[in-house]
């Protein structure tokens, strides 16, 4: 090769170009470099280590197929193994805005892969024939966006998970007992406890880990084999079934071969099933972080009803002013997978015949979703849940004064003098109990059972009208 102090020349099917002289790829990575310098956004980290562990199964398939010798094969998955474990990500310069396949970024892996593998100098490797032998970026890449994604749901989302719906099930054990005001469009309503309340997101992070879970059983179905359009062209009969099987024992997650390989090439629909529990995971937790707002709002002209801890100070003008930050970051977070998964949804029905053609910025977006909620969760747990404190006096103070809770008399006078008591106690401003005294003729022992806020909490009053919330 012919060298000049910075730069080296390297040769493909288009000729000669100038490299960076310490650079691992060869040609058609510094071509994509030159070509799509569009964000400066490069494939995630994530991403790249799954695409090493691709090329290692892929080697290790091929040489017990028999059509790659050991030395090449061991060459190789030495080589890819640095890959899968981070070694040498800056050697992974593209940026994310490339060819809609990923050719770019499946030929920067097979040229990184093949200078590693050749360095040792036991065996001559090339990336097309032999590091990306029985493949193509057409199945490459939409299988890496699948190991990428549901290993990082294993590694990240899912324990970040539990860890908050843990530290709320621990939090609303606490607060069994304490009885707040129950809100409805925003407005005053019969009591619950601070206990069923979190129980409440406690089971929305439930149905969140089962919708991951059976998620994945699509997820792990993979293209491998299919190669260029989904025939399996180049590729051993045998090979995608042999893929999974070594991917399985390199990652411990179960994958098998899908189906029908046409799909997993033609279209990104386990990706936009990701994606979707995704948004609807950003959807829950936005309404939890929302609710803490709401509940720490004041201290004085709002809610009031908790404290959250205290972690910086909250305006450059304002002395005193304390602001509920981790709740309003994982908004952030929410709102920026919302986008990610309508990105990813326009992306998914970019599928023209046998090929899916936005499979780069699929595989950045929905890796982005899985760390942000991931990372969020935790902190969400961390940072605010776990060391809220409770003001029981405003809270119990709230309680007495709601006229709502007239509702529980009902089935004794009836709705419409319930309505009369309830509006007499909101405009003196006086706690229902007191103005049912006067207005139904019930005993002072009659109405603290009926109007008990403990009791009503558990709800099972029977009779009475229906109606709205």
């Amino acid at each position: 090769m012919k060298k000049t102090p910075n730069t080296r020349i390297e040769r493909d099917s288009m000729g000669e170009l100038k490299v960076p002289a310490d650079a691992l790829y060869g040609a058609q990575t510094q071509r994509a470099v030159q070509n799509f310098p569009i964000s400066g956004l490069t494939m995630p980290p994530a991403f790249i280590h799954a695409l090493g562990q691709v090329k290692a199964a892929a080697a290790r398939a091929n040489h017990g197929l028999g059509h790659l010798d050991a030395a090449r094969a061991k060459a190789i998955v030495a080589a890819a193994t640095q890959v899968a474990r981070g070694k040498v990500d800056a050697q992974f310069p593209i940026d994310v805005f490339q060819t809609g396949s990923g050719t770019s970024t499946n030929m920067n892996a097979n040229e990184v892969i093949a200078h590693l593998a050749n360095a040792e100098g036991k065996a001559q490797v090339h990336p097309n024939d032999h590091v990306n032998m029985g493949q193509s970026s057409n199945d490459v890449i939409p299988t890496t966006i699948q190991v990428s994604a549901w290993v990082e749901v294993n590694a990240k989302l899912l324990p970040a998970l539990a860890h908050l719906r843990k530290t709320i099930e621990k939090r609303a054990k606490e607060l069994t007992r304490v009885v707040k005001t129950g809100r409805t469009h925003l407005m005053d309503a019969m009591p619950i406890t601070f206990g069923q309340e979190l129980a409440a997101w406690a089971a929305q992070i439930r149905s969140a880990e089962a919708r991951f879970t059976d998620t994945g059983k699509r997820i792990r179905r993979l293209p491998q084999g299919g190669t260029a359009v989904g025939t399996g062209i180049n590729a051993d009969p045998r090979f995608g079934k042999r893929f999974a099987e070594e991917l399985t024992k390199l990652t411990g997650l179960r994958f098998e071969t899908a189906p029908n390989l046409f799909e997993g090439i033609a279209s990104q629909d386990a990706a936009v099933e990701l994606s979707g529990q995704l948004n609807t995971w950003a959807v829950s937790l936005m309404k939890i972080a929302n609710d803490l707002r709401w509940m720490n709002s004041g201290p004085l002209a709002g809610l009031g009803e908790i404290e959250l801890p205290a972690l910086q100070p909250g305006s450059s003008i304002m002395p005193g002013k304390v602001n509920p930050v981790i709740p309003e970051a994982v908004c952030m977070v929410c709102a920026q997978v919302m986008g990610n998964h309508t990105a990813i949804t326009v992306a998914g029905q970019s599928g023209n015949f046998q090929l899916n053609v936005m499979l780069p910025m699929v595989a950045y977006n929905l890796l982005q979703s899985i760390e942000l909620l991931a990372n969020a969760s935790v902190q969400l747990a961390d940072a605010a849940i776990a060391g809220f404190t409770v003001r029981e006096d405003r809270v119990a103070e709230a309680v007495a004064r709601n006229p709502i809770l007239v509702t529980a008399l009902n089935p004794v006078i009836g709705y419409e003098k319930g309505a009369a008591t309830a509006k007499q106690a909101y405009a003196e401003g006086r706690p229902i109990l007191d103005v049912a005294r006067e207005t139904t003729g019930l005993s002072d022992k009659q109405l603290k059972k009926l109007l008990d806020p403990a009791v009503l909490a558990k709800g099972g009053i029977h009779g009475g009208a229906g109606g709205g919330g």
